[in-house]
């Protein structure tokens, strides 16, 4: 063989690595590129989940709150019917005294406890909804006939409410306890 054949031969040997050399300078940055892309999509997506997150955590703890407050309303309005029918037990001794007060006091913690249960039935379904209305309406009956009841029968009046109070807390519990 001679030398001029032998020259294309070797010319081509040596481009041959070059070539690969080129392609690999063009395909790694654009596999970087790549890697950059997906690395942000997945970032994108922990995002959103940690957003997820962070609303269904709040949502919870609102409603495990506005629990709190229901609770401690309902128990006020044991307080106010049972001041209501000693207020009224005393004016039926002739005592004057000011039932308007007690009365109000009485509607107004039953007002709130409906206003607090409306918002707690927005969390639950139709029938939790339905129990949360009838014992709203119970608390106002009571309030209403607190000043025509003895202080020592004043407990047997929300013997209804209380097994329907148990059933709204035993809902406040469940969702406590979920994750909303």
């Amino acid at each position: 063989m001679s030398e001029a054949s032998k020259a294309p031969e070797t010319a081509g040997k040596a481009a041959e690595p070059n070539s690969k050399l080129r392609v690999l300078i063009v395909l790694f940055p654009m596999f970087i590129a790549t890697l950059s892309l997906l690395t942000s999509m997945y970032n994108g997506y922990l995002n959103n989940k940690f957003v997820e997150l962070i609303q269904r955590n709040v949502t919870r703890g609102e409603y495990i709150r506005t629990c709190k407050d229901i609770i401690d309303s309902y128990f006020l309005i044991k307080l106010k019917a049972a001041a209501l029918a000693a207020a009224a037990e005393r004016e039926r001794a002739g005592r004057p005294t000011d039932l308007t007060a007690y009365e109000a006091d009485a509607a107004n913690a039953a007002s709130h406890f409906g206003a607090l249960g409306t918002y707690l039935a927005n969390f639950q379904d139709d029938a939790a909804r339905e129990r949360y209305t009838l014992l709203a309406w119970e608390l106002v009956r009571i309030a209403k006939a607190a000043r025509q009841t003895e202080p020592a029968a004043v407990d047997k009046l929300f013997d209804k409410a209380d097994e329907m109070f148990t059933q709204m807390n035993d809902d406040c519990i469940k969702t406590a306890k979920s994750k909303i």
